[in-house]
Order: structure tokens, then C-alpha cells, then sequence
């Protein structure tokens, strides 16, 4: 059984991202002509003819905002995907669910190498450790470190952000 569960981008920062982004451009939608694209909004791949925009955005700057941690130069903003508009499929409580891409058990976007990148309560990057999938083991193991607040899921190709977990 899951115990972790990923977690899409908050809806109030969905709303602030469709007005601009963290890095302070206004939202440029487009029609996503080939699908595939990850998106963060809904943890889900996005299918041919959907209006999405690809966004800046700060995750653990965004994080350390709510819990008064200092990243310093950890801090990073950086590309992901979100629906142009809001999405339909957000799931239940926008706090994040275990899933498969057939609505299985399992996780968002664990189809490729992943890194599991672990955080401390102050927002400094603990490690990292390449994965062949996401599972509940990596997580585990992340947080068998008491210092380990938050994991950070990335891609390894171009290591955007995909989706946090947090404690259970």
C-alpha cells in the first residue's frame, strides 16, 4: 500500500502562475499539438489539442514561504507544464494521491530514471538518489533521515521539477 503521496502544484499557485510566473512572465498558452507533456497542475501527461503553458516556477521558494525556511542559493525556479486553464481532474483535496498512469496504485510520471532530491527544514538540498521508478522504497528511504523535510521528484534528462512529497 502508498503511504507517500505526490503532490501537484497548489490550486491558489496555479491561479497566481496562469497570471504570471515566478520568474514574472505573463502566461503564453498554446495548443499542445503532440500531448505528452507532463503537467504539473494534475500529475498527468497531457493529451494532443489541450491548452497548457509552460510556466517558471520556484517550488522550494514557494515552500520556505510558508514555513520561514531560507534556501539561499539553493533557491531555483525552472520550466514545468500546467493547464492554460484550470483543470477538471485535480485530485480530491489538491493534496496529492497515489496513482498510476491506469489509475493503479503507483506514481506520476515514473515511466523513466528519476532523482528523489531530499531538503532540509531550512531548504537545503540533503542528497539526492537516482531512481529507476518512484516508489514507496525511495521515499522510505528518504525519509529514514530525520533532517529529510521534503523530496522533490525531477526529471533526470532536463531535472525539472515534476512533483514533491512530504512526510505522511
Amino acid at each position: 500500500m502508498t503511504t507517500y503521496r505526490a503532490r501537484p502544484v497548489a490550486p491558489a499557485t496555479l491561479k497566481e502562475l496562469r497570471t504570471a510566473d515566478d520568474a514574472g512572465r505573463p502566461l503564453s498558452p498554446f495548443t499542445d499539438a503532440e500531448g505528452g507533456a507532463p503537467l504539473r497542475c494534475c500529475l498527468r501527461r497531457s493529451v494532443p489539442g489541450e491548452r497548457i503553458a509552460l510556466v517558471s516556477y520556484a517550488p522550494l521558494r514557494r515552500w520556505a514561504a510558508g514555513t520561514g525556511a531560507d534556501p539561499g542559493a539553493y533557491d531555483e525556479q525552472g520550466p514545468v507544464f500546467i493547464h492554460a486553464d484550470e483543470c477538471g481532474d485535480l485530485p480530491d483535496g489538491h493534496e496529492g494521491h497515489p496513482f498510476g498512469p491506469d489509475g493503479s496504485e503507483g506514481y506520476p510520471f515514473a515511466d523513466a530514471h528519476r532523482t528523489v532530491r531530499r531538503y532540509s527544514a531550512d531548504g537545503h538540498i540533503l542528497g539526492g538518489e537516482l531512481v529507476e521508478a518512484p516508489d514507496d522504497d525511495a521515499f522510505r528511504n528518504a525519509f529514514d533521515d530525520p533532517s529529510v523535510a521534503l523530496v522533490h521528484v525531477r526529471a533526470v534528462e532536463y531535472g525539472c521539477f515534476l512533483y514533491e512529497v512530504r512526510r505522511p
